[in-house]
């Protein structure tokens, strides 16, 4: 039973200094590696009032805090009452890049929209929002 005691113990012993490299030490993620890629001036903006029938331009700004250029590969508005455009070229490490987001007022009242905006550095769409209220 000494044995088997001693064999095991040497076992974990020996596959912990296998595994120390493979896990983290930080409590750092993944997805929190990959968001910190690109710093956003804001991600989400309230234009307050804006003018019934007159489309008010949101414009999101970043930068790109990564050590290799990224593309903007594709911004999705959430309804057909946004256009968008946004930086086509690569952004270099270091420089800035926007996403804009053109909302027709058209209806009266409040609103919240939605800008989802994939790069190459994250497949994962980032969700960019903007609000107001529409008056006559």
């Amino acid at each position: 039973m000494k044995k088997l005691k001693i064999t095991a113990l040497l076992a974990v012993l020996a596959c912990s200094s296998f595994y120390a490299g493979v896990f983290p030490v930080e409590n750092t993620s993944v997805v929190k590696i990959m968001a910190d890629a690109i710093k956003w001036k804001s991600e989400s903006i309230d234009v307050g009032n804006i003018p019934q029938g007159k489309p008010k331009l949101i414009r999101f700004e970043f930068t790109n805090t990564s050590s290799k250029p990224i593309v903007i590969e594709n911004v999705s508005p959430s309804c057909g009452c946004t256009t968008a455009d946004y930086t086509k070229n690569p952004i270099l490490p270091g420089k800035k890049g926007f996403v804009e987001a053109s909302y027709n007022a058209a209806a009266k009242g409040q609103f919240m929209k939605t800008v989802s905006v994939t790069t190459s550095d994250s497949k994962t769409p980032k969700t960019l929002s903007f609000k107001g209220v529409v008056v006559s």
